[in-house]
Order: C-alpha cells, then sequence, then structure tokens
C-alpha cells in the first residue's frame, strides 16, 4: 500500500468513527463500548473504500438482496403460543414420499449416499436459532434435509416472524429459561407425538439446555439425539471477543447500559445503523466469520438477518447471556448421541466452551473446525451438515447410508 493510500485509509477509519460517535452523541449515549468494539473491523472497511466507492457498494449489496436465493426456503407455517400468550412462528418441511425421479441422476444419487431411501421410524429435527438471527439461518442444512427427514424451524420471540415477546413488552427481564418454555410450546404444536432431534445454535444451544433443565422427563421419553453448534453451558460474561483486556473491561462496564439507552430511542438508533451500514457491515463479518474468502452473497445474508433484529431487542437479550448457566442440565443429555460442533477461531461462543460441554459429554462427538467464526453453518455449510447427516443416521432418525464419501470433506473429532 502506497503512503498516500495509507494516509487515506487512516483518514476513511477517522470518519468512519467520527460518523459513528456523532450519531451515538445525537442518540444521548455514550458510544465508548460501541467504538471498542468496531476498532477491529474499521480498517477492514477502509481498505474497501480504497477500491470500492460508497454507492456502488450500496448498488451491490441492493443487487446481492434482489437475487442472493439465502433465506427463501418456506415449509407449513404454523403458530405455537408461549406461556405468556406469546405467538411463536414455525415452519414445517413434511417428509416426501419417494418419487421415481429420486432413484435416478445426481440428484438421487445425493439423497441415497446421505440419508438412505428413507426414516425407519418417524423423527421430527426442531432447529433453534441463535441470538440476532431467524430460523433462516438454517438455509443450507434445510436445503440438504428438505423432503428427507421431518424438520421444524422456529423464529425465538422477538425474533423474524414471531411476535414481539409480550413479558417483555410489559416489562419483565428476559432470561434463557423463558426460552427453553417457548421451546416446549413450538415441540407440542408442531411435534406432539414421536421421537425428536434437537439442534440448536448459538442461543438455540442455550434454548435446548434450558429445556432439559425444565423438562428432564421430554429429554428422557423422546429425544433421540442432539446437536449443539457454536454454544456455550456459561461463563460468557468471561468472553474477551477477540479484544485487549482493556477493551473488554471498557465493553463489559459500560455495554449493557449503552444497549439500554439505545434501546430507549430505537428509532433514531435505527436510522444511524443505515447511516453507517458499512462499519457495521464490517464489523458482522468480524464476529460472524473467519474465513477470508466467504462468499459475498452469504456474508450479505448474514448481515440482513442480524440487521432486521431490532435494537431494543438486542438490548432486551443481552443481560440473559451473562446470567446463563446450564451446565447442571447437560447430564440430561449422556444417554443419547450427541454432536458439538464450533468453529475453532469463534470470537463469540469461543470453541473452548464447545469443549467443557465435550467434557460433561464425554461420549459426544467434537468436532472443531479450522478457519471458522460464530456463524459456522453458514460459513462452512458441508461440514456441518456432514456431520448433522452422521449423527442422525447414529440416531436412527434416517436409514443407515454410506456417509463415508460425502463426509470426506468433514472434520473429525479433535478430542
Amino acid at each position: 500500500m502506497s503512503d498516500s493510500n495509507a494516509r487515506a485509509a487512516a483518514g476513511d477509519v477517522m470518519a468512519v468513527a467520527a460518523t459513528t460517535a456523532a450519531g451515538w452523541r445525537r442518540a444521548g449515549v455514550a458510544g465508548a463500548a460501541i467504538g471498542v468494539l468496531a476498532a477491529g473491523a474499521a480498517a477492514g472497511v477502509a481498505v474497501e473504500r480504497l477500491t470500492v466507492g460508497r454507492g456502488m457498494r450500496k448498488k451491490a449489496r441492493l443487487a446481492l438482496d434482489a437475487t442472493g436465493p439465502y433465506g427463501s426456503l418456506r415449509g407449513t407455517p404454523g403458530r405455537a403460543v408461549a406461556d405468556d400468550r406469546t405467538e411463536l412462528y414455525y415452519e414445517v418441511d413434511e417428509v416426501e414420499p419417494p418419487a421415481p425421479a429420486d432413484g435416478a441422476g445426481p440428484e438421487g444419487n445425493r439423497r441415497r449416499r446421505l440419508f438412505g431411501r428413507k426414516a425407519p421410524d418417524p423423527v421430527t429435527v426442531v432447529f433453534s436459532h441463535g441470538y440476532c438471527l431467524g430460523q433462516d439461518s438454517w438455509h443450507f442444512q434445510r436445503a440438504a434435509l428438505r423432503g428427507l427427514v421431518r424438520a421444524v424451524y422456529w423464529d425465538q420471540r422477538s425474533h423474524g416472524r414471531s411476535e414481539r415477546g409480550r413479558a417483555q413488552a410489559d416489562g419483565v427481564a428476559l432470561g434463557i429459561d423463558q426460552l427453553g418454555r417457548d421451546l416446549k410450546a413450538v415441540i407440542d404444536a408442531a411435534a406432539p407425538e414421536g421421537r425428536i432431534v434437537l439442534v440448536g445454535h448459538s442461543m438455540g444451544g442455550m434454548t435446548m439446555m434450558a429445556l432439559a433443565d425444565q423438562y428432564p422427563a421430554l429429554i428422557r421419553d423422546r429425544v433421540a439425539a442432539v446437536a449443539f453448534v457454536g454454544t456455550s453451558s456459561g461463563k460468557l460474561g468471561e468472553v474477551n471477543f477477540g479484544l485487549p483486556v482493556a477493551g473488554v473491561r471498557a465493553v463489559r462496564r459500560v455495554l449493557p447500559g449503552v444497549l439500554r439507552a439505545l434501546g430507549t430511542q430505537a428509532e433514531l438508533v435505527e436510522k444511524g445503523r443505515r447511516a453507517t451500514a458499512d462499519l457495521f457491515a464490517g464489523l458482522i463479518k468480524r464476529y460472524s466469520f473467519s474465513s477470508r474468502d466467504v462468499d459475498p452473497a452469504v456474508a450479505r445474508f448474514a448481515e440482513r438477518l442480524i440487521e432486521s433484529t431490532p435494537i431494543d431487542v438486542v438490548a432486551e437479550f443481552y443481560p440473559a447471556f451473562t446470567e446463563h448457566d446450564k451446565s447442571g442440565a447437560l447430564p440430561a443429555f449422556r444417554d443419547v448421541p450427541v454432536l458439538i460442533l464450533a468453529g475453532e477461531k469463534d470470537l463469540v461462543t469461543p470453541s473452548s466452551h464447545s469443549e467443557v460441554i465435550a467434557d460433561v459429554l464425554p461420549e459426544a462427538e467434537l468436532t472443531l473446525v479450522p478457519d471458522a467464526g460464530h456463524l459456522v453453518m453458514l460459513e462452512h455449510p458441508e461440514t456441518v451438515t456432514d456431520r448433522l447427516a452422521d449423527l442422525l443416521v447414529r440416531s436412527g432418525a434416517v436409514a443407515a447410508a454410506n456417509v463415508g464419501e460425502h463426509g470426506s470433506t468433514a472434520q473429525q473429532p479433535g478430542r
């Protein structure tokens, strides 16, 4: 990089920081925590600005929004009602009867290689998504499983198409236990009978732990297998987010108050988010992915999922994570096949947290994916799908099949 370009990059970093800080000042809150989190992303944004103008980047985002296929899969809609009367939106993908075309061609070969002809016993796979995401974050896994096994995808309260939490609207603080009860309501509505497989990413995995904590009989009697993807059983307050010690301390000290203040001025803050879209795109990429060559359409899809979560919902959920501790619920899963999978470079729920879960569940398969961040199911979808396919076969959820060839790119247990 030339000296002139380097100076331009530095100027762009300062411009981004100044614009952001001004936005937070207009919102009437301190921007210290946001500035600390943004530091690692700002340089990347500046470098991109050297070669790509703002107008071009905006056009590229619009083009990706218009043509990207991600998040387009839909199933049969339904609604469950939580214990506080919040309506929770879910969709069901039913098992399709074998068609003549399934027996020939590359698609038929792929299905047989992955899963065999059909499931030997009706099983429902229930997918729970993470914080600031939605059911569409499982896009690649949904595409692979579609028509092969009955699957339920749902939006957690205040996310996606689910209703804003009614208890929270009335001032009740959100806890992970509430999410566990929400999952129970979805299971009662969408899969009231038969065996189930639970799959959860990040907050979704915590939701599954809360379910086990409150409904151990359900786990014992109906759960056939479990997959924890990029999640944690507790001590999230100790995560450093890839920041230096001073930065971590600053974030922990001021971020809860900053988020609460931002949540009270949601309309103004949303305008600020749109005005600083480049900075937020850099932040999202840094804390979602590790690979350098992530498909731009996938990166933009992740942005859209996270951007769609209102700031007041972000603020509402955040305190629950520092209080989360469900390590005592993990033994409930000891008698079923368990997959524990995480990106080795996850900055949000570090892979060490998955290793802690594996220590409690020593019979589980632990897969640590190299060069993968928090959204590992979008960043390395084949690896995640392969390991889920193997879990479903091991649990008897689908017919026994030779998954070795298809799973050759999957990382084997790291312990």
